[in-house]
């Protein structure tokens, strides 16, 4: 399961390649009169928080226009199979009516739903969900909860969880023989989360936490209050007096500070985790297995960068495409029965196909490493073996999961 596939390397499966080269890689899909259509709803979180940077501020269309992305190589496959595919979009802010959502969808036979909403919402659409007999997609929220004590048989997960990102990055430092590492862990609670899974992490692959120190989250505009003068005084005097260390590893999951520590730090030392070296599952300059051709495709449609949550919102919408061109079949059910199914795969521009795991329905990928410019790497790195596939390197594998799937 974790060797790379030749179908796998342009994220098309054969059955899009063919319909790929049928219709012309340009030109207009034709759709056939006895097609079946496929409703897959999304409830969209229309919340953007605020970023150090103006470079990686949220757009309005950010996981929206990767699911269309999506849609159209799944149109595109299906104007052969005779199978159409249609997304319905359900933005939604503060405090949604999570059940009513649901309902509108349901109205209009969407019985699979993507969501990019935090983790309270998605297991409680998942809860509401079951009533309702509808499957949901979760592509942004990492929280390993979900997965465990709060596993659902009716939440797949294509987002990966804090503790693979967090392997993902720790395998690469070991790899490196960077074991030493400082831990500069935010304020908030997903930043505790965070933080405790490259403890995790470091006491699974060997590393050494030489200590812990907190950025306390004080508000303000990050711009204008902090200004580069400030930034420069105060980075220095949060990382001063450390223990020798290799690496500076920051969880910093809201992006209060952790933009601020590269080459800010009292020693000179390299950065990772949520800036400097940052665990991804995508990034504009990742050029491998046909990912030149995905970005020059969205840069076309879109005329920006895809982001990782476009990446997420794609590939939730090809794992549903890629189910009705395996079954045959556009009825719900048997789409999720073939995705849940032990040989199904989706090809995801990553160089191998990307399996679900049958015990908590987490999507198994790769994880890019990136450094804002290049792929510095990609994990899981050599060495790390595994007795099924080493992408089971990355996050809760099957004897430490508390899921219970019900």
């Amino acid at each position: 399961m974790g060797r790379p596939d030749r179908s796998a390397r342009n994220g098309i499966s054969r059955r899009g390649v063919i319909a790929v080269l049928l219709t012309g890689a340009f030109g207009a899909t034709r759709v056939r009169a006895d097609v079946s259509t496929v409703r897959i709803g999304y409830i969209r979180s229309m919340i953007r928080h605020p970023t150090i940077s103006l470079l990686d501020q949220p757009t309005r269309d950010a996981g929206l226009a990767g699911a269309k992305l999506g849609l159209d190589d799944d149109n595109t496959t299906g104007s052969v199979t005779g199978q159409n595919f249609e997304l319905i979009d359900v933005p939604v802010r503060k405090n949604p009516n999570l059940p009513a959502a649901l309902d509108k969808l349901a109205g209009q036979n969407a019985r699979i739903v993507m969501t990019d909403l935090p983790a309270g919402g998605v297991l409680a659409l998942a809860d509401a969900a079951r009533p309702r007999d509808m499957t949901i997609i979760n592509i942004a929220a990492p929280d390993d909860s979900l997965r465990e004590q709060d596993c659902r048989a009716n939440m797949i997960h294509v987002a990966p969880t804090r503790s693979m990102l967090a392997d993902a990055v720790a395998q690469y430092l070991v790899w490196k023989k960077w074991t030493r590492w400082l831990l500069v862990v935010g304020s908030h609670p997903s930043d505790q989360l965070l933080a405790e899974a490259y403890r995790r992490a470091a006491k699974r692959f060997g590393a050494r936490i030489v200590m812990e120190k907190v950025s306390e989250d004080t508000g303000g505009s990050r711009e204008s209050d902090s200004g580069v003068v400030q930034t420069q005084q105060q980075m220095p005097v949060l990382t001063q007096g450390a223990p020798d260390y290799d690496v500076l590893v920051a969880a910093d999951e809201n992006q209060v500070f952790a933009g601020y520590l590269p080459y800010r730090t009292w020693d000179p030392r390299p950065v990772a985790g949520s800036a400097g070296l940052e665990p991804v599952t995508w990034d504009a300059s990742s050029e491998s297995w046909g990912g030149t051709q995905l970005q020059d495709r969205f840069e076309r449609l879109f005329h920006r960068r895809m982001m990782p949550l476009d990446m997420q919102a794609w590939t939730g919408v090809r794992i549903v495409g890629e189910a009705a061109a395996r079954s045959g079949s556009t009825d719900p059910d048997k789409l999720v029965t073939t995705i849940k199914s032990p040989d199904f795969g989706i090809a995801a521009y990553k160089g191998q196909l990307l399996t679900l795991r049958d015990w908590d329905l987490q999507l198994r990928q790769p994880i890019l490493l990136a450094d804002g410019r290049t792929i510095v790497s990609i994990s899981p790195q050599p060495g790390f073996l595994h007795q099924v596939t080493t992408l089971d390197t990355l996050g809760v594998d099957r004897p430490e999961t508390k899921c219970k799937l019900q």
